[in-house]
């Protein structure tokens, strides 16, 4: 599979210029990209919005087996990439059929079940918490001292852990998703405590996330619910903590939302919206696995080849956006959430909705003054092909005293 012109998903150009590295690959290969991971493994990137409708939405023809997966012979026990694309994992990542339309039924049934105005009550009580240790600075960084805690801390409570156990989660689900060296270890605190705590609700329930999957009557195993409770964890986290560093910093740097800043706050969703379409946190997923040899694209794609779903890269399309300079509105129709049945359940979007705009909402109620503290094209993003954050966001305001 591989080909001499392959593209290797690392550099400093996901962090510095995406947008014109994916007009690029698009521009020098088409819809459907060869690209090499860590250890030059070899994987195809969609970046089609057409094409990558069709693959989530044939979950036969590309599956979400990794057991097909042609490479596997090539991969090394320590390749940092095993915490995102893993063989056997018994998660929902990973599951097909009618066994994971159950298991996705459960995971969404938990969810639902989440009282929304005690929801929004966690997340700004949470979000005050963190803006009281912050506001009479005059100045602060609202990723490391705001984003990167506030939705593990809301999630945490929701499935039950303590308030206690959310810098940890925090430090390894961030090791985790990372892909370096740190990875396996992350995986490894992340499994730990969540095995902790369905053993705990085992044998003390609660109203919690972990209390109703265990009560769900489709038969998964601790296992499983461990496992699945750790894609949650992962997929709510660090990509909510994204949504909201990404649309401060639409808000801070693009005119167009000023009026956002001054207690607009449909421009709040907006911003939101936009940085869905624009700005994506999940920029690229790993992965689907083709299960016979097929043709996508204009590319020869053979059985057992992975197919990364190149999220950010199809939002851009040109045939879907013809001119980017316009505000997308209230139009849903990006690839952010996925798509098909392996795309994220419903209750799980709102949730991280309610999370990222009462997060962003207490910041402007708080500080309302915010600006932001360096030039704008000297932000910077982690160094990841996968999700798209800022290293840091500093910002100064007028100092206020803790509520």
């Amino acid at each position: 599979m591989t080909t001499p012109d392959a593209v290797p998903l690392s550099g400093p150009r996901f962090q510095t210029e995406p947008a014109r590295l994916y007009r690029e690959m698009r521009r020098d290969h088409g819809a459907v990209v060869p690209v090499l991971l860590d250890g030059d493994i070899p994987a195809w990137l969609v970046l089609g919005y057409r094409e990558l409708h069709q693959v989530t939405g044939d979950p036969v023809l590309f599956s979400r087996d990794s057991d097909l997966w042609n490479q596997w012979e090539n991969i090394p026990a320590d390749w940092p990439l095993l915490p995102m694309i893993g063989r056997k994992q018994p998660s929902i990542l990973y599951t097909v059929g009618e066994r994971h339309r159950q298991r996705a039924a459960m995971v969404s049934n938990a969810l639902e079940a989440v009282d929304a105005f005690e929801l929004r009550g966690h997340a700004e009580r949470f979000a005050d918490e963190l803006i009281d240790a912050l506001c009479a600075a005059g100045e602060a960084d609202l990723i490391a001292q705001y984003a990167m805690l506030l939705p593990v801390r809301v999630l945490a409570r929701l499935y039950g852990f303590s308030d206690e156990d959310g810098p940890g989660l925090v430090t390894a689900l961030n090791d985790m998703i990372d892909g370096r060296e740190r990875a396996l270890a992350g995986q490894a605190h992340l499994a730990g405590s969540m095995a902790r705590l369905v053993a705990d609700r085992k044998k003390e329930p609660a109203d919690d996330v972990v209390s109703r999957m265990l009560a769900d009557d489709s038969g998964f195993g601790d296992e499983e619910i461990v496992q699945d409770l750790m894609v949650m964890l992962a997929a709510g986290h660090q990509p909510t903590a994204d949504w909201i560093g990404n649309s401060l910093r639409l808000m801070l740097t693009d005119e167009r939302f000023a009026a956002s800043l001054f207690g607009g706050r449909n421009s709040v969703a907006e911003a939101m919206n936009e940085v869905l379409w624009e700005d994506t946190p999940t920029q690229n997923v790993a992965g689907r696995w083709a299960a016979r040899d097929t043709r996508l694209g204009g590319r020869a794609v053979r059985a057992g080849d992975l197919l990364l779903l190149g999220l950010q890269g199809a939002n851009s399309d040109p045939q879907v956006r013809t001119d980017a300079s316009v505000l997308t509105g209230g139009n849903n129709a990006h690839f952010s959430f996925g798509h098909g049945e392996h795309r994220c359940p419903f209750p799980a979007q709102e949730v991280a909705e309610v999370i990222a705009r009462t997060g962003i909402e207490v910041v402007l109620d708080r500080l309302p003054d915010i600006d932001l503290a360096v030039p704008a094209d000297s932000l910077t993003r982690r160094p990841s092909p996968w999700l798209r954050g800022l290293t840091r966001l500093p910002v100064r305001f007028t100092p206020v005293p803790a509520r």
